[in-house]
């Protein structure tokens, strides 16, 4: 399941999304994860889905590595299904015992999930398409709009790359901990919750040390090629939109509208809105 993590994790194609100005996809990340939570029925979530599946075309990405980022999620899908088909009062369609699943309920719960899907695809091609330095640059001049922290853009886009650029490394150092301490007979699956919490802390120990040592080791690179921050600090590469970007935005633009439409939309023989 450590595996299976993909954000933070940049996967070149060379595509025309791999080609596209960071603050873009940004943005359209952005957008697109704001809409998420404004569709209110099935044509808005259909719609969400063809703009990824078209988006994930484009990319070159192999659908089955972006499907992983997926697999780390399962519980939470499905904690979140089942609390919502459970637990939303309504119209009641089908009864387990004392439990009772309504129509509103499976309404929300398949909502939800999908909702959750698209969410962790959505980032994770954002991530997948674009390189730690770019992604580091786009955040940096969005967050220089934001009057309460523009002061402190570049650290904090910075803090943000390298906290995304190293969760895979973490992850695969923590599966690495693990098999080394099941060699010597650690057992992470069996037993009461309270045991297998206790056999979190010898994966947890090591694991909070390599991290500090790793931190240590970037921050004395860091000073050693003389790296003081965002101030008076120069670029080789500028940022520059094209006529890509351009059209994207006009995609955005167009995803926004459709979906804004979507909520004037039901499907009263599926979920009545």
């Amino acid at each position: 399941m450590l595996k299976d993590v993909t954000i933070g994790q940049y996967y070149p194609t060379g595509s025309l999304i791999h080609r596209l100005d960071p603050r873009t996809k940004i943005l359209f990340t952005t957008a697109f994860i704001v809409m998420l939570f404004l569709i209110n029925n099935l044509w808005g979530y259909l719609v969400a889905f063809l703009l990824i599946a078209c988006v994930t075309l484009i990319t070159k990405i192999p659908v089955s590595y972006i499907i992983r980022g997926i697999k780390g999620l399962v519980l939470i899908i499905m904690l979140t299904v089942i609390l919502n088909l459970f637990m939303t009062p309504g119209q009641v369609i089908a009864s387990i015992g004392p439990l009772s699943v309504t129509l509103e309920g499976l309404k929300t719960a398949t909502f939800m999930a999908t909702r959750l899907i698209l969410l962790v695809v959505g980032t994770s091609i954002m991530t997948l398409t674009t390189s730690p330095i770019d992604l580091t640059d786009g955040m940096e001049w969005c967050i220089r709009f934001i009057p309460l922290v523009r002061r402190y853009a570049h650290e904090l886009s910075m803090m943000m790359s390298i906290a995304l650029r190293f969760i895979p490394t973490l992850m695969e150092e923590t599966d690495w901990i693990m098999k080394a301490q099941k060699a010597r007979g650690a057992n992470f699956e069996t037993g009461s919750l309270l045991s297998r919490a206790k056999n979190l802390i010898p994966i947890l120990v090591p694991l909070f040390i390599s991290a500090f040592r790793r931190a240590d080791e970037l921050a004395t690179a860091m000073e050693a090629r003389c790296y003081r921050g965002g101030e008076n600090r120069t670029r080789m590469k500028q940022l520059i939109f094209v006529k890509a970007d351009y059209l994207s935005f006009l995609v955005m633009v167009i995803m926004i509208a459709g979906l804004v439409g979507t909520r004037f939309i039901a499907i009263p023989l599926l979920f009545p809105v």
